[in-house]
């Protein structure tokens, strides 16, 4: 060392300082790299995100190899500075000259690389990989053996090394991942993604149109009130029964029955052998499970049946649709904003579509829809005029009809 000259081993120590930052930041970057961003330039066939790939599928020789080129280049440079420090001042020297290099290594070859490397990871990783990955493989049966004395440690100590971690996102972190995205998806494209991540939550009993709400045809109506009901119907598919819903046996197409009509043999018989298969539904099916065998049995309409198979309502696609799209219509008649700030709203809407409409949060895991939560609360069936807080919210009751609420009146929050 004596003979080598000074400026030979201070430009050495520049150089051992420079790997150090090298391997410090190529660390960060590579550890930091978007994994599902990745994927994506690794499909489109990005030579440096390829290489990255094949250097993050063993991550422990990874970080074997940088943290054994780290240490070296940091060892050799502490030498070097021993060595230099005893030519220049001498022995009172090495103290001094240990505390500037460790500045010296923790501002320029520790915290500067690591920074730069966390706001850059993609151009730094793909750079630092083109380097890296020969290496590693030059230098694999040190790295080898460093990792293999690694993992026997950690298991004497009870640590599970064959264990890999799974970089599956569950449905909470999906919902972040959105969220996080809001700058680059605009507003209703993120909130279809949301409800699609919602689906697998919901059950059919959730969207349903209840029981007393639907419209079928009774065959022991006269022919006349048959014909009428036809020919009035905003609907195209109806539920064909005898006295009582839970009786149905088939469902209509009003176009296959409307060409009998117009040919005037129309008939209680001839609508009888028209009707279309019936498709029936658990109350409990989730929402991506029904969404999927709608479209392998090509139906749009089905109807929600209970544990002792009576009727609860029915649903359509269009019902399902709009829970991943939304309304298809910009005005609801079941919720009304008034000019003072107040919502006039349906109490036989489901709590879902209040929430969604509104962008409240009242529980939808009990009751499924406004009246049934109010009469919960209350425990009792309430009279017009009646008011109270109901989570956080608080409203009146402006219309009943028997055993059943009609209309509630939602004051703005502020008031409340």
């Amino acid at each position: 060392m004596n003979d080598i000259p000074l400026g030979v081993l201070i430009a050495c120590l520049v150089l051992l300082l420079l790997f150090s930052a090298f391997f410090s930041g190529a660390e960060t970057a590579l550890m930091t790299l978007n994994r599902y961003k990745l994927m994506h330039l690794v499909k489109a066939r990005h030579p440096g995100a390829m290489r990255a790939q094949t250097l993050l599928k063993r991550p422990d020789r990874l970080i074997g190899f940088i943290l054994l080129g780290n240490s070296f280049a940091n060892i050799m440079a502490s030498s070097l500075t021993t060595v230099i420090s005893l030519r220049v001042v001498g022995e009172a020297g090495i103290a001094i000259a240990a505390g500037v290099l460790t500045l010296i290594i923790l501002i320029f070859s520790e915290v500067a690389p690591k920074t730069l490397a966390a706001l850059y990871p993609d151009k730094l990783a793909f750079r630092a990989s083109w380097v890296i990955l020969p290496l590693m493989r030059l230098f694999y049966p040190v790295v080898w053996v460093v990792n293999t004395i690694a993992i026997i440690l950690l298991r004497l100590l009870g640590f599970k090394t064959d264990h890999q971690a799974h970089g599956a996102l569950n449905k909470e972190e999906l919902r972040t991942v959105v969220a996080e995205a809001s700058a680059m998806i605009p507003e209703r494209y993120q909130n279809m993604l949301l409800s699609v991540l919602d689906l697998e939550s919901a059950t059919a009993e959730d969207i349903m149109i209840p029981r007393n709400e639907i419209v079928g045809i009774d065959l022991e109506d006269s022919l006349e009130d048959i014909v009428e009901q036809v020919r009035n119907s905003v609907h195209t598919r109806l539920p064909v029964y005898r006295r009582s819903i839970d009786k149905v046996f088939g469902l209509l197409h009003l176009r296959k029955i409307l060409i009998a009509m117009s040919r005037g043999d129309f008939s209680k018989e001839t609508l009888v052998k028209n009707l279309d298969r019936i498709y029936f539904i658990p109350e409990n099916m989730p929402l991506h499970r029904l969404l999927l065998n709608f479209k392998q049995e090509q139906l749009r309409f089905g109807l929600i049946i209970d544990e002792y198979g009576d009727v609860l309502g029915l649903v359509t696609l269009e019902d399902l649709l709009q829970e991943i799209v939304g309304e298809f219509t910009t005005t609801t008649l079941d919720v009304k904003q008034e000019k003072d700030g107040c919502y006039l709203v349906d109490a036989s809407i489901t709590l879902r579509e209040l929430n969604r409409i509104t962008g409240w949060a009242l529980p939808t895991e009990g009751p499924k829809t406004l009246n049934g939560l109010i009469i919960e609360y209350l425990e009792t069936i309430p009279e017009p005029g009646t008011s109270l807080q109901l989570f956080e919210h608080r409203l009146e009751i402006t219309r009943t009809e028997g055993n059943v609420i009609r209309q509630c009146r939602f004051y703005p929050q502020a008031l409340a």
